[in-house]
């Protein structure tokens, strides 16, 4: 694998490493809040090792890496580098090595509703939503639907980002409150 370019994020603390080589499976995101997450993941345990980094998001060809307030980010990014360049996955990320993270505390969330509506929302959200994000160096994970509350988690550079604590999340309210139902709040969990 060969890392093409290291990208700037619009939060200060996360750096999006642009990759050669698919780093998910098409469609699919990987997320790790903490090391525990990444037990069954060696890359990840390897990128956790490194000093400073503190959160780790797969997605298509790169991965976002977030890291302390404290950390050095040069001697970070190089370490992420030299390990994501020495890498050599099994095979194209398949569904085996490309896990859920373990124990997350964050499942007891039901995630009920209407699935017409969480289909809706999810296609609004892959349309117009997830691409930018993306393009930041996070995403974001419907968690949950109650009632006319929508419950969602950023990943990646989003995650710990200020911006996406309020600016970002009222955009992804008034855009589902036009496009879906005028009453529907979106938290944050």
């Amino acid at each position: 694998m060969k890392v093409s370019s290291i990208q700037p994020t619009p939060n200060p603390n996360a750096f999006k490493f642009l990759m050669d080589q698919p780093m998910a499976q098409p469609g699919k995101t990987l997320a790790y809040a903490k090391p525990e997450q990444a037990q069954s993941d060696v890359l990840a345990q390897g990128l956790f090792a490194i000093p400073g980094v503190e959160t780790l998001f797969f997605c298509d060809n790169f991965v976002t890496v977030s890291m302390t307030a404290e950390a050095d980010w040069r001697a970070v990014a190089e370490q992420c580098t030299k390990l994501l360049e020495s890498h050599i996955p099994a095979d194209p990320i398949d569904a085996s090595a490309a896990k859920e993270p373990t124990a997350d505390p964050l499942a007891a969330i039901p995630a009920g509703g209407d699935p017409e509506v969480l289909a809706k929302i999810n296609a609004l959200l892959d349309d117009r939503v997830r691409p930018a994000l993306a393009g930041d160096g996070g995403g974001l994970q419907v968690l949950g639907l109650e009632g006319k509350t929508l419950v969602i988690r950023y990943e990646g550079a989003c995650g710990s980002c200020p911006s996406s604590t309020a600016g970002t999340l009222m955009a992804i309210q008034n855009l589902l409150q036009s496009e879906v139902d005028e009453d529907l709040v979106v938290t944050m969990s």
